[in-house]
């Protein structure tokens, strides 16, 4: 499986690679961004249209890291709490496995009976 896993990423990359030698002229237009608002104004340099697909793919690739770190931590957490309940429910079973066997009723509401 992970010969196929490597045979597709090489296949897929080469097409990427295909694809923008076929599309360079296009890919290296120069594209500039102006912000017009209240307390700012601005306009970038041109930046070429790959360039701005590989930032743009880079803060998604941040993006989502960040997204599954938090959620391995929330994992973590809850596997914490978690083990502890075990713990406890483990710490008690012992004690109830433990517990002396009577042959006298427990209950309070009735007296122990004589024979």
């Amino acid at each position: 499986m992970k010969h196929v896993k490597a045979i597709i990423v090489i296949l897929f990359l080469l097409l990427v690679v295909i694809l923008a030698v076929q599309n360079y002229e296009a890919l290296s237009t120069p594209i500039s961004f102006k912000v017009n608002l209240l307390f700012l104004n601005s306009q970038s340099s041109g930046l070429p249209v790959f360039l701005i697909a590989v930032i743009t793919f880079l803060v998604g690739v941040i993006c989502t890291w960040l997204y599954g770190i938090s959620e391995r931590l929330d994992f973590r957490r809850q596997v914490k709490a978690l083990m502890k309940d075990v713990k406890g429910k483990e710490e008690e079973l012992n004690s109830l496995r433990n517990f002396p066997v009577t042959t006298e009723d427990m209950s309070s509401d009735h007296p122990p009976v004589n024979k």
